[in-house]
């Protein structure tokens, strides 16, 4: 026994060792894995950093134009303008010459030397701040909006290589700053009450390192500086109080030391910059009474307390405002409204100054990364007794009249490498046989730019007339035409922007807001505020041609949205036209105009409840000749071109805000004739529509342009580029439009009628479509008599004449008016190829119709609760009521005709009382209805929607 049990022991140990033995094979093999693995993840995490563009730039290289990715149907090719609020950052100046600065909510690098520019697109609102670290390596950009951006640049490849969403979400960033090492940034928030953070930007966290917040006592802080010498000491200031911060270990606290004109019983004036000495201790503020404030410690301070600094000398360096106060190597610079550069040293003694340029006030001053030469040769003297040489770096200055120049130190040469305008930009127009465009802006400036070469043409300032509020060439491009904000119209040779005539032509006191020429450029036609149409005619008097004025018409009672020529399709005369918010499209009559004033041929309303808001002519893609519209309800328009009769209505582009101008673009010279496209701009964006229209929302595409907002498009005479000016932003945009990509993308969203299956509330697989073919199929079988035991004929297509109570089936109520537009859709559709009517439809015509018929959106209950303060009178409470009897008045007496026994099946239908013997009586309507009818019964007790309610659907709100 015991035997058996020691042989089994030693087996089991044998067993156990052998099972060790393996157990320590398979942990090498596991380990030899992980080792491979992370050789092998190692490897390719080495591949990746040597193949990043990030980690291998070792310079500011602007991507060639011919290299650019053009995945989007818009790429943006060119910023003209610049924002001259913000500073102009000297980014390289050696081999070549690099500057930065914003244009709207785009960041501009721009190389002078090869002339190119590598644009920073990222914010979707206008860039308030933006900083460069020490060495130019990092940019960082910032923007005010709910939904602020914070974006850090490499400056050597233009990469996002960090963002910081939502970080003051308060209002956005009103300024920033990056620590003399790049690793921390500063950002101060724009809201009531400011934030100051400290981030960590090179780690992965989401939150700042520190923060504090600021007093609204101490007013908006739009300035903040590390000092050069400590990382946890910053200063910032506002106009009225300077402020200085420490911080560590997470923790971050500011003192508000006091200044006043009592501080030093002298004017103070108002506080423009701040910096810190050389030293790291000392700081100075610039201030408006061209004093500067030294800063010191107030006593001395224990290492591990923080410093306290109060003001001990007011310094008056000259009696006109400084506006720039920066720091270069030893040297403390100050630049003032004469346009005066100066250079102190840290005593603030006066060593040199530059006031030979005639500059504007200046806004920013930048010195290059690159230190001088040690070769002093070249250098002007200093002004001091000693008279050395004055070496400095290279620098880069702003003016406040959006002006850049650089100064070369050695030579004492100013060179402007920026003109821009410097006031609001609403007038651009692109020549109509050259690569060419115009630009005109309420300084009364036009400036026409080669948009090939990106060189400025000529330019002319308009001094007596200023404002200039629109332009346009001729068809033939021998004219430029220039309307001013005074009345004044002038109109100028194309090439040298001189007048050979009359220099001025003024006919009323009203703003011009359009200009159009006729396609002969014989009629030039005007409309103004004043919501008047005013005619020129370009005719001989002796050996000169001058344009005679043929009369102005007071034709709209509304403003005037657009004015267009065309061409009679009869005569080949031209033909001009004027639309309206009046909803009234205005023909005129040119013929017979001249002597007795411009006199209208005829008037047209167009639209319903819609506001119209612009016009185009439609390409020739069918044997009928169409006038296309857009209106503020996200529909489009096709016109007969004679009769004006409405004979297709499209959902038009959906991107927040309705078209506000539209531009049909040349048709290819290479490509198939039938492939024609349409730029337009809305609010704040710009896009491109392909034809035919036909609703699908797939073969639009916008993206944001000017997010303050776009004021007018034009596009170049190839069709190559669209351009937007975008007014307060004082910028316009050059987009280059890639067709191909803009087809690519609608051929995505699916062919035939995937795409209008799609508009419908949960698509082919949803209710609403089932719902259709039901309504449909009962359509054809009560067209073939319900209780008939005939054989049935299986039809795919119901009477014309059914689509109005199929409509209503469905929760859409048209007017009679559109119910009408609908059936000459249909009825007129095949009328110019085969000259017969069309008397029915099927299920996808019917779709299309829906889909592109019925509200883009319901009513809010803010435009209903405005319905209600214009019809309406204000009770003592102050809440908005019509009188019973008025309101069913304006409803039988207003708008298409309503009967009192419709107006009553309405009410009592929408509070769901039965007519006692089926009939509907003027007192029925007095015991369902209250004498006084507020915002609120109408809503909830009649419409029944709860006060929580926002959107009436669309159903509802169109019936109403």
């Amino acid at each position: 026994m015991s035997t058996t049990n020691g042989t089994s022991t030693a087996s089991d140990k044998t067993d156990a060792e052998t099972d060790d033995a393996g157990e320590q094979k398979k942990t090498e093999e596991i380990e030899k894995e992980l080792h491979d693995e992370d050789e092998k993840e190692g490897s390719e995490l080495r591949e990746n950093i040597a193949d990043s563009q990030v980690y291998t730039a070792t310079s500011v290289s602007v991507i060639p134009k011919e290299t650019r990715t053009k995945t989007h149907p818009l790429v943006l090719d060119w910023a003209y303008g610049m924002n001259q609020t913000l500073p102009v950052l000297s980014l390289q100046d050696e081999d070549k010459l690099v500057i930065l600065y914003i244009c709207a909510h785009v960041a501009v690098m721009y190389d002078h030397t090869s002339n190119t520019q590598h644009l920073l697109q990222g914010h979707c609102s206008p860039i308030t701040c933006l900083c460069v670290s020490e060495d130019r390596r990092w940019l960082v950009t910032a923007d005010m909006s709910q939904e602020s951006l914070v974006i850090i640049w490499d400056a050597y490849t233009g990469i996002p290589v960090r963002t910081l969403f939502d970080c003051h979400p308060e209002g956005g960033v009103s300024a920033l700053a990056l620590s003399k090492d790049s690793k921390f940034l500063a950002t101060v928030g724009a809201g009531a009450v400011q934030r100051v953070c400290i981030w960590n930007w090179t780690d992965e966290s989401e939150s700042p390192e520190c923060q504090v917040d600021l007093s609204p006592k101490y007013g908006c802080q739009n300035q903040i500086l590390f000092s050069p010498s400590e990382n946890t000491q910053l200063v910032s200031n506002s106009s009225t109080q300077v402020l200085f911060y420490n911080w560590e270990r997470g923790h971050l606290e500011y003192s508000s030391p006091e200044i006043t004109d009592k501080t030093f019983n002298m004017v103070l004036g108002s506080l423009s910059q701040s910096i810190f000495h050389y030293n790291g201790v000392q700081a100075f503020t610039a201030t408006s009474a061209g004093n500067i404030v030294l800063w010191d410690k107030q006593t001395e301070s224990v290492s591990h307390q923080p410093v306290v600094r109060k003001a001990i000398k007011l310094v008056p360096l000259q009696k006109e405002a400084i506006t720039v106060l920066t720091l270069t190597d030893s040297f403390i610079v100050t630049g003032d409204v004469n346009g005066h550069i100066k250079f102190y040293d840290g005593n603030l003694k006066l060593i040199n100054l530059y006031n030979e340029f005639k500059l504007d006030p200046i806004r920013s001053i930048s010195f290059s990364k690159e230190k001088p030469s040690d070769n002093s040769l070249g250098y002007p003297e200093a002004c001091t007794v000693d008279a050395k040489s004055f070496v400095i770096r290279n620098f880069v200055l702003s003016t406040t009249h959006a002006t850049a120049v650089h100064v070369n130190a050695q030579r004492n040469v100013p060179q402007t490498l920026l003109k821009e305008h410097a006031e609001p930009l609403e007038a651009v127009a692109c020549h109509p046989k050259q690569p060419l465009v115009a630009m005109g802006s309420h300084s009364g400036t036009i400036k026409v730019w080669d948009y090939e070469h990106k060189e400025a043409v000529c330019s002319r300032v308009f001094q007596p007339h200023k404002q200039i509020h629109c332009i346009t060439y001729d068809p033939q491009g021998f004219y430029l035409a220039v309307g001013f904000a005074s009345g004044a119209l002038q109109i100028v040779d194309a090439c040298t922007l001189q007048s050979d005539g009359e220099e001025c032509l003024q006919y009323s006191q009203d703003s011009i807001t359009n200009l159009t020429f006729s396609q002969d450029s014989r009629y030039l036609a005007a409309a103004d505020t004043g919501k008047a149409v005013t005619l020129l005619c370009r005719c001989k008097e002796g050996t000169q041609e001058i344009w005679k004025y043929q009369g102005r018409h007071h034709s709209h009672y509304k403003p005037i949205q657009d004015l267009l020529f065309g061409v009679d399709l009869d005569s080949s005369q031209p033909r001009l036209l004027s639309l309206g918010m009046d909803r009234r499209l205005v023909e005129y009559d040119l013929q017979n105009s001249g002597e007795n004033g411009l006199l209208i041929l005829n008037s047209d309303r167009i639209e319903q409840s819609a506001v119209p808001t612009c016009m185009v002519w439609y390409p020739p893609l069918t044997p009928e000749h169409f006038l296309l519209t857009a209106s503020n309800l996200y529909k489009m328009k096709l016109f007969n071109a004679t009769s004006k009769m409405c004979r297709k209505t499209v959902f038009g582009p959906s991107y927040g805000s309705p078209v506000k101008k539209m531009a049909i673009l040349p048709a290819s010279k290479d490509g198939d004739p039938n492939s024609r496209y349409m730029a337009y701009i809305t609010k704040d964006k710009v896009g491109i529509q392909i034809l035919p229209l036909d609703g699908n929302p797939h073969k639009s595409f916008a993206m944001i342009c000017h997010s303050t907002g776009v004021s007018t498009l034009a596009c170049s005479y190839d069709g190559r580029y669209a351009f937007t000016a975008g007014g307060e932003d004082c910028t316009v945009f050059s987009w280059e439009l890639n067709l191909s990509s803009l087809e690519a993308s609608a051929g995505l969203g699916g062919k035939d009628m995937l795409p209008f299956y799609n508009l419908l509330e949960g698509g082919r697989d949803g209710q609403l479509f089932k719902e259709m073919e039901e309504y449909f199929y009962y359509c054809q079988l009560q067209n073939q008599d319900l209780d008939t035991m005939e054989t049935r004929l299986v039809s795919t297509r119901i009477p014309l004449a059914d689509v109005p109570f199929l409509m209503r089936a469905l929760g859409f109520y048209p007017t009679e008016q559109e119910l009408e537009d609908m059936q000459n859709e249909v009825k007129f559709s095949r009328y110019a190829e085969t000259r017969n009517y069309v008397t029915d439809i099927d299920l996808e015509e019917f779709i299309k119709l829906y889909v592109n018929h019925r509200p883009a959106s319901g009513i809010s209950r803010q435009e209903l609760c405005s319905v209600f303060q214009v019809l309406g009178k204000p009770d003592d409470g102050g809440r908005y009521t019509i009188d019973r009897d008025e309101l069913l008045e304006l409803l039988q007496a207003r708008g298409e005709h309503m009967t009192e026994d419709d107006l009553a099946e309405c009410f009592t239908t929408l509070l769901g009382i039965s007519a006692v013997g089926g009939s509907f009586t003027e007192s029925l309507l007095e015991s369902v209805l209250p004498p006084e009818i507020s915002y609120e019964t109408f809503a909830t007790d009649i419409l029944g929607f709860s006060s929580a309610t926002q959107e009436l659907s669309q159903e509802h709100g169109h019936d109403l």
